[in-house]
């Protein structure tokens, strides 16, 4: 028997690779981008351990070159939905009960398959399904990954480790229940790490889950499962079943073991499923859990002591890298009039120099967006700009979708603050810029804050630390990631706990303890060593 009590040290972040020219990874990178782009694979549902087909199949295409399909997969219907949802209630006690260092060791070594097996095969499945460039991919399908499952193992010691005080009297422990009942995950494309923690985050704690992956990332997805089979899951724990969210969701969110929602994607998706939940309270066992993040419209405010080139390259990076397809992304500055010609002539130069195209060319740092509804969307926004008489393009603005979804990334500069482009979230490579006086900082503070409904990430850009100080104060409820000369982006595992709160959901930040107790439901337990036999208080002697 094994009685060791582990404390399992806190790590740390997992190396980037370089992918410079002629290193060993990128040779390798660039042979995985070959052999997967001359594969057509098979994606089925994975219920109870189990292989499911359904016959009813869907497309999994690249993105920068839309008529070249990865993967056909296999879509749920109500059945499966179903039979995911009696999988993980099955698989909830044997898991719920193996010693929680038991659950951390498959965790570590699904961390440790991804850093030295299968680091190319996930960063390739990322770049080619998702359309992320080598950094991106790098950074996301392998190092944020590893970083969430090794840092929530530490993250889940400390929790197992905190207990109350006992006397000589008696001897109180809390118990770490996981919730009663089976978890839902929905998770997002633009995030391989996202659709990784939504799953081992619960699971650790003892949950299982059914899982409801996005269409457009379901290679790695696929992947992610199998990495996870391998190093030792058992079936049943996850329940794999891509389809539409639709006919998935009408089936959990109206089952009575429905213990909790763990969600990123859209603010509408999620309010629809907030809602269909409260509809449904009086059916559940227990009130479900909702941990949810959803859509940004972050910033970048600026003040006349901010350095201009640091200042241009924070817009740069932080609206472009992705295409702008990270809810961190920024999407909407504020600059003092007095730099701005200098910071924009920085900005034009920079985005001219960029080059777009396909992921196999590391020198492309924009890449196509996701599919042609997003196409269409981003679109739709920069011939508003185009239209309107408060609104200037600066750089960029056009898009072609014949081969790839393509957007130039875009610059609009708008005399509005409240122009559409500067409070709705568009999800793309567009970045809007307004001059403010530099007189007018705090009352352009005042309008940053209250401009947007979403509060997920922003940053200040001063040399001047009496201005740094206001603005941090002033945005204290705009952003639950704020960044001080720096881009809103970049979140580390351990490093930078993650979420927003106002519209962009409950805050819970990933990457940190505070998540993880979201998934347990503690139980006080008293002993008394020696009972009470008199019911009479001393006194009354």
């Amino acid at each position: 028997m094994n009685n060791a009590i582990f404390n399992f040290k806190e790590p740390t972040n997992e190396p980037i690779f370089s992918y410079l020219p002629g290193s060993k990874e990128r040779k390798l990178l660039m042979d995985e981008l070959e052999r997967q782009s001359n594969q057509q694979i098979e994606i089925p549902l994975i219920i109870g351990g189990k292989e499911v087909r359904t016959g009813i199949m869907g497309k999994v295409v690249m993105p920068h070159n839309h008529q070249h399909v990865l993967a056909t997969y296999h879509m749920a219907t109500e059945k499966e939905a179903q039979m995911a949802v009696a999988a993980a209630l099955c698989a909830k006690e044997s898991w719920m009960t193996l010693a929680w260092e038991e659950r951390a060791s498959i965790m570590l070594k699904a961390a440790q398959l991804i850093s030295v097996k299968y680091r190319y095969l996930l960063n390739a499945a990322t770049m080619l399904g998702q359309d992320k460039n080598a950094f991106q991919a790098e950074i996301d399908a392998a190092c944020e990954v590893i970083d969430y499952l090794r840092f929530n193992v530490h993250f889940a010691s400390l929790i197992y480790s905190e207990q109350p005080t006992s006397e000589n009297e008696t001897i109180n422990r809390l118990e770490y229940r996981p919730l009663e009942g089976f978890i839902y995950t929905i998770t997002p494309f633009n995030f391989t790490a996202i659709a990784a923690n939504l799953n081992a985050s619960v699971t650790l704690m003892g949950n299982t889950t059914v899982w409801k992956p996005a269409t457009t990332s379901l290679l790695s997805n696929y992947y992610l499962m199998q990495i996870f089979k391998e190093a030792g899951l058992p079936d049943g724990v996850i329940n794999f079943i891509p389809g539409k969210g639709s006919v998935i969701s009408d089936v959990i969110m109206n089952d009575r073991d429905l213990a909790a929602l763990h969600f990123t994607g859209s603010n509408k998706t999620f309010n629809s499923l907030w809602k269909q939940m409260t509809d449904n309270i009086a059916n559940y066992k227990s009130y479900p859990r909702i941990v949810g993040e959803t859509g940004g419209k972050d910033f970048i405010f600026a003040h006349n002591s901010a350095n201009p080139k640091e200042l241009a390259t924070a817009i740069v990076r932080g609206g472009f890298e992705y295409q702008g397809q990270k809810c961190s992304a920024a999407s909407r500055s504020y600059i003092p009039k007095s730099i701005w010609g200098e910071v924009k002539g920085l900005i034009v130069d920079m985005v001219n120099d960029m080059k777009v195209g396909g992921v196999e060319d590391l020198n492309n740092f924009v890449n196509a967006v996701i599919d042609e509804n997003s196409f269409d969307n981003i679109m739709s926004y920069l011939n508003k700009a185009k239209e309107s008489n408060e609104a200037e393009i600066i750089v960029g603005g056009n898009g072609n979708k014949q081969k790839g979804y393509f957007v130039e990334p875009t610059v609009i500069v708008t005399t509005n603050p409240h122009f559409i482009t500067m409070e709705e979230e568009i999800f793309g490579p567009v970045m809007t810029i307004y001059v403010y006086e530099d007189a007018d900082f705090e009352k352009t503070l005042g309008i940053c804050d209250r401009t947007s409904p979403y509060a997920l990430t922003g940053s200040i850009f001063s040399n001047d630390r009496y201005s740094m100080v206001r603005a941090c104060k002033t945005l204290r409820y705009s952003a639950g990631n704020f960044y001080i000369n720096d881009k809103p982006s970049g979140a580390m595992v351990g490093q930078q706990p993650f979420g927003g709160s106002r519209a962009s959901g409950t805050n819970d930040k990933a990457g940190s303890y505070l998540n993880l107790l979201r998934w347990v439901s503690p139980r006080t337990i008293k002993e008394t060593l020696i009972p009470a036999t008199n019911y009479k208080y001393p006194y009354m002697d």
